[in-house]
């Protein structure tokens, strides 16, 4: 399996599984990134921190190392 922090611009991915534990999974969780939900990869910072992705029908800026967290399949 890959990473969230291995898909390209403009690819799409399922989540299916959080990694990590207590507040780092929780603050995931907490923004949306759940088992099954499709995120795409907007756009990737210059120096590759912070990735945009597309979640639930909003924008959000995640960490690289927290990216590194969610498990995810590509399609």
């Amino acid at each position: 399996m890959s990473t969230l922090r291995d898909i390209g611009i403009g690819k799409s991915a399922k989540v299916v599984k959080i990694l990590g534990e207590g507040a780092i999974k929780r603050r995931i969780m907490d923004m949306g990134i759940t088992k099954g939900t499709t995120v795409t990869v907007r756009k990737v910072a210059p120096l590759g921190d912070p990735i945009q992705i597309s979640v639930r029908g909003y924008e959000l800026s995640i960490r690289k190392e927290d990216a590194g967290n969610i498990e995810v399949e590509s399609f």
